[in-house]
């Protein structure tokens, strides 16, 4: 009896223990098949570490490597509120940080003392400062460990820089910063972001509990992190800054509401130098103000005035409407069937002193000539409503009505630049066409495109021109009556150039007021606020470049030949001379 039981009492026990085999057995399957995904990255989790590491913004350069814009290492002074302390401590700290720093102590304590956010999760992240230098925030550190202020920590990271400060600039734009990503607000910086603009990598580290990467741990790229490409522009820094020099010597003059010039090689439509007044350094934002930063340049319209004329009459002269000396009565003065009046009083002229002396009236018979319609093809032939080729996204078309919608003074007004609003990139390129014998260019800002890891070159060439004129003769004949307008007795005799042939036109346009900016409710051209306007090339016949000057509101005169065309001078023969030196130096 006593052998029965004990033998019941070792089966029921290995059969437990074989139970209990088979039981292990299937857990350990469980575990290490079924589970082994989600227990493997469980325990990867608390040796590994992911790290994200963030390219570099690409730079931008001048077309002979001059930098622009680039990038600059720094710090960000983070907190932890979880390690801050106190209210007392935060108090402390904060203070120090407002003294040390700038920062507001009021708006810095809050951020130290705030340990939960809205959701009711810990704060472990409070921004004190961007773009600290590595000398200030190392100093800031070592002080803060000193005086037993805990919670702070310096992130590496870079900013943007812009060496040059004001050159070039509201055209350069700039970029905001928000949780450390670029945010392109203006300018070249938003309009070529796509190519410029970084992305961020990740590598996977084995570390210890603590996050530090083990002596023989392994690293892998998980993805890889890339650069922004360089960009290299078409601007000359050399000649932008002879432009942007004379643009302040005409403002200290004039006093101008605003200013703006554009330099452009005419056969490729390269832009040498663009520039406006005012503007601002983007190195200190302090001096943004009043919408400066905007980059009106390649939006702002206004009606171009006399500058017009050389692209009607090029249209009449190449349509065989009329020739260099054709001639009309100018009514002495006053044009009593289109109510238009000239500056001065011309009796029966010829087409080249119409365009020499600048007769609305003589323009305006010479339109009426060619019809509405040839009128109309002509101006939209050089440019006039389109755009220009640039990159930048909010470029305006101007402002040129389709003839349905001409009144019964748009034949006698559109032809003398009144009625009709142009951006200065429009009329720069459209003189391009008076320039280079009749073709008509896209305008060009960026040249290359140069990825920083490989060193591979994409090329920008210029877009094939499109021809404007029907016949060679035009561009000759036109080029020659425009030297006359700088010549002894043109409207541009200070915009000559000694020993140096100059072509050109000058503008002076009244300013539109609108209904709400008039006192008696209805729009109406100003008697006191004009555009001053000269547009000319040099040497007139092979240009190196073209050049607009244009000043909004000038005080003291609003004639283009005495605000403009002394400033065309000055940068003409500056350039001219760097251009001599550059190329000696080549050869």
């Amino acid at each position: 009896m006593e052998r029965n039981l004990l033998g019941v009492r070792v089966f029921v026990a290995m059969a437990f223990i074989v139970a209990a085999f088979i039981a292990l057995g299937m857990r350990f399957h469980h575990v290490q098949v079924n589970r082994h995904d989600e227990l493997y990255a469980k325990a990867k989790a608390t040796y590994t570490r992911v790290v994200k590491r963030k390219g570099k913004r690409g730079r931008i350069f001048d077309v002979n490597g001059g930098l622009l814009a680039g990038n600059a290492p720094c710090y960000h002074l983070i907190a932890d509120p979880q390690l801050t302390g106190d209210n007392i401590q935060c108090a402390k700290t904060a203070e120090f940080l407002a003294k040390t720093l700038g920062v507001d102590i009021n708006r810095t304590f809050i951020k130290l003392a705030t340990k939960r956010q809205k959701d009711g999760r810990p704060d472990r992240y409070a921004l004190i400062k961007r773009d600290i230098p590595f000398d200030t925030g190392n100093a800031i550190w070592t002080t803060a460990r000193e005086k037993g202020l805990r919670g702070l920590f310096l992130q590496e990271s870079e900013k943007r820089i812009y060496p040059k400060d004001t050159l070039l600039e509201p055209t350069l734009g700039f970029i905001n910063v928000d949780r450390d990503k670029a945010v392109p607000v203006s300018g070249l910086e938003r309009a070529i972001a796509k190519y410029v603009a970084e992305s961020k990598g990740r590598i996977i580290r084995e570390s210890d509990r603590r996050g530090r990467p083990l002596a023989c741990g392994k690293e892998v790229v998980d993805r890889p992190t890339v650069d922004g490409m360089d960009v290299f522009l078409t601007v000359d820094e050399n000649i932008q800054m002879i432009v942007e020099e004379e643009l302040d010597t005409l403002c200290r003059k004039f006093r101008p509401k605003a200013a703006y010039a554009v330099m452009v090689e005419p056969r490729t439509g390269d832009i040498l130098a663009i520039a406006q007044r005012p503007t601002f350094n983007p190195n200190d934002r302090s001096t943004m103000k009043n919408g400066n930063w905007v980059d009106r340049i390649t939006t702002y319209v206004f009606e171009p005035g006399s500058t017009m004329k050389p692209m009607v009459i090029s249209g009449a002269l190449d349509n065989g409407v009329v020739t260099p000396w054709t001639k009309f009565n100018c009514e002495h003065g006053y044009w009593k069937k289109a109510r238009l009046r000239d500056s001065h009083r011309m009796g029966i002229s010829t087409v080249t002193e119409i365009l020499v002396e600048s007769s609305n009236i003589g323009t305006a018979k010479i339109a009426e000539k060619m019809g509405k319609q040839l009128l109309y093809n002509t101006l939209v032939d050089f440019g006039i409503s389109r755009k220009t080729g640039l990159p930048f996204p909010r470029e305006s078309r101007g402002v040129l009505r389709p003839p349905r919608r001409w009144d019964g003074l748009s034949i006698s007004r559109f032809p003398i630049g009144q009625g009709v609003s142009v951006t200065p990139l429009q009329l720069a390129r459209a003189y391009c066409a008076l320039a280079n014998g009749g073709r008509l260019v896209n305008l060009r800002i960026i040249d290359r495109l140069v990825d920083p890891a490989t060193g591979r070159t994409f090329t920008n060439p210029p877009a094939p021109a499109v021809e404007v004129f029907k016949h060679t003769k035009t561009a000759r004949q036109i080029v020659e009556i425009m030297k006359g307008v700088t010549r002894h007795g043109g409207t541009a005799e200070r915009a000559a150039i000694p020993g140096i042939e100059v072509a050109g036109k000058t503008g002076t346009s009244q300013k539109w007021i609108s209904k709400k900016e008039s006192s008696t409710g209805r729009g109406h051209y100003s008697e006191k606020k004009f555009f001053a306007t000269f547009v000319g090339f040099a040497p007139a016949d092979k240009p190196a470049f073209v050049l607009m000057i244009t000043a909004d509101e000038p005080q003291g005169n609003h004639y283009g030949g005495v605000v403009a065309a002394p400033t065309f001078k000055r940068i003409a023969e500056r350039t001219l001379a760097y251009m001599r030196t550059k190329l000696e130096f080549h050869q």
